[in-house]
């Protein structure tokens, strides 16, 4: 029973090997894969080995088939195993491949670079057709003259005319739902509570392209988006159905 848990009986050689030569011997050698190579200089610091160069390049080229490989998982296009493995490349091959390789990742950076940015736009505009939509039936409500009649002011007209002219502001905009209890509260401490806060939901959930994170409620001339870093500014008109007062 102990021979089923010993190795195969192996043996220590020594190979000399031209420069030249060395590249395509060791590649056959590996074909084989029943040859374990030995250190011979483990003191020896890696960046003054022999062959660096060449290691850095076969590991920048599989870095870059990685890369290629998770856009095309990413993508989920079938990928072909045929259960095979390619033939070493000859030296000479290794700078076509570079080549080949640097170019595919360019072009699928680009690829990425530039649907992050349709999916940047189309979200801004998503949103900003929301927006417009939604304040739109604020102000239409408001404009009701049904609900008009039911209101009156506090304030008589010619109380109204004196001091200072009141003036009220309207910003509109889209954040994410789980953020409105604190948006609200902040709202109301730095406007000291002079302020009249509406809300209403996206139907669609909006997702950003970068952090995949989800905003569906706007919040109630000019839009204001707030996201947790900044907040961007889209001016827009309203078109009313009536007079507001």
């Amino acid at each position: 029973m102990g021979e089923l848990f010993r190795s195969e009986e192996m043996t220590l050689a020594q190979l000399f090997l031209q420069s030249e030569a060395a590249y395509c011997c060791v590649s056959e050698l590996g074909e084989l894969g029943k040859v374990q190579f030995r250190d011979l200089n483990p003191d020896v610091n890696v960046f003054q080995r022999k062959f660096v160069n060449e290691v850095r390049r076969c590991e920048e080229m599989d870095r870059k088939l990685r890369f290629v490989e998770k856009e095309i998982r990413k993508a989920n296009i079938p990928i072909m195993d045929t259960g095979e493995n390619p033939e070493v490349p000859f030296p000479r091959d290794m700078i076509d491949l570079e080549a080949n390789f640097e170019k595919i990742e360019n072009e699928l950076k680009e690829i990425n670079t530039n649907q992050e940015a349709l999916k940047r736009n189309f979200l801004e505009l998503t949103e900003l057709k929301f927006i417009l939509r939604k304040t739109q039936q604020f102000f239409d409500e408001m404009a009701d003259p049904d609900l008009l009649e039911e209101s009156s002011s506090l304030l008589e007209p010619s109380e109204m005319g004196r001091g200072t002219p009141l003036r009220l502001g309207f910003v509109a905009g889209v954040i994410n739902r789980e953020r409105i209890p604190t948006f609200e509260r902040m709202l109301w401490r730095v406007c000291r509570g002079n302020v009249f806060l509406r809300q209403a939901e996206i139907e669609n959930p909006l997702e950003d392209p970068v952090t995949v994170r989800q905003g569906d409620c706007v919040l109630g001339s000019r839009s204001c988006k707030g996201s947790p870093e900044q907040a961007v500014l889209f001016p827009f008109r309203l078109r009313f159905k009536g007079h507001v007062q």
